[in-house]
């Protein structure tokens, strides 16, 4: 309904409703409706700066009702999580050739952008590839830059990565290409486009939880994103969550699976590849007892949160997996 809508009809209901002597402040309301209204449908930002309890600032999203990086602050997250757990250096430094990173769920970019600060002085060549729905994370970080801390001298290549969803730049002997793929991520991976991307050595998985965003959670979208890897290329990917429902699903849609590194709070996170070698601690037998008798261990097989302990059939595929034989 239109604003002029909106007082039309106030000052029908109101009028009908008013005696004679209340009439004028009728007409006084109406008079001011316009204004009223517009204030009464003002949404607030989207998101919000939060301190943490060690200092560091962080983004909380209001819409998902979740802070991006809750228990350490985005960059020693980052940089625990994904720079040390990934080996990023100490690969990079034996690597021969290009060596592409998925950037799944950019949010604010603070893990792109610590690992572009961990890798500035290395020779060698990356190319990251971001995805993400939007990119309004992005933006609200980059006008509290300051406050956050984590841009360090990337704001240009920030801009043109929102202008354009391509930047390239050169500093040394690094050579570092980023783009956008800003979409559907889940849609992008049932379609012929996602063939033709480069494949992944690495993969940073970092979508809003699975109560809050459970479409990047499902059995079908990790299958996806495992059937678009090159098997002869090693690649690993670790994600915050340690839950029981995330790992039985990455294990149903081929990985082989271990326990990741301590993130701040977090006693253990999740480390999942298509090669063995890159897991230094592979989930055993004892884990699969425990997910047997999980309440909440069931794949999400549609974009809809829910709890469930293991199915018969699904119980049958997991012990069979080539990890725990």
């Amino acid at each position: 309904m239109s604003l002029r809508r909106k007082t039309a009809w106030l000052r029908s209901r109101a009028w009908l409703s008013a005696g004679p002597a209340s009439r004028l402040s009728v007409e006084f309301f109406v008079q001011h409706a316009p204004a009223l209204l517009t204030s009464a449908v003002r949404t607030e930002p989207g998101y919000k700066i939060v301190r943490l309890a060690n200092g560091a600032h962080s983004i909380h999203s209001l819409a998902h009702r979740e802070t991006l990086h809750p228990a350490v602050g985005p960059v020693v997250e980052a940089e625990a999580l994904y720079v040390r757990q990934l080996l990023l250096v100490e690969r990079l430094q034996c690597h021969v050739g290009e060596f592409v990173i998925w950037d799944i769920g950019l949010g604010a970019a603070a893990n792109a952008l610590t690992i572009e600060r961990a890798t500035r002085l290395l020779p060698c060549s990356i190319h990251l590839l971001s995805f993400d729905c939007t990119v309004e994370p992005l933006q609200f970080a980059l006008e509290h830059r300051e406050t956050l801390g984590y841009f360090d001298g990337c704001e240009t290549q920030v801009r043109q990565l929102l202008s354009t969803h391509h930047v390239a730049f050169n500093d040394g002997a690094r050579s570092l290409e980023w783009d956008l793929h800003l979409g559907d991520f889940p849609a992008l991976l049932t379609q012929p486009a996602a063939l033709k991307l480069p494949k992944p050595h690495a993969i940073m998985f970092d979508p809003y939880s699975p109560a809050r965003n459970p479409g990047m959670w499902t059995l079908p979208l990790f299958a996806n994103l495992f059937k678009l890897l090159d098997p002869k290329r090693p690649c690993a990917l670790p994600t915050y969550s340690r839950s029981t429902l995330l790992r039985v699903t990455l294990l149903l849609a081929g990985f082989y699976v271990g326990v990741g590194h301590a993130t701040g709070l977090k006693e253990e996170t999740t480390l999942a590849a298509n090669s063995l070698d890159l897991i230094d601690e592979p989930l055993e037998g004892r884990w699969l007892q425990r997910a047997r008798r999980s309440h909440s261990a069931e794949p999400l097989h549609e974009p809809v949160y829910r709890q469930a302990p293991l199915s018969a059939t699904t119980w049958e595929t997991l012990r069979e997996h080539r990890q725990f034989n």
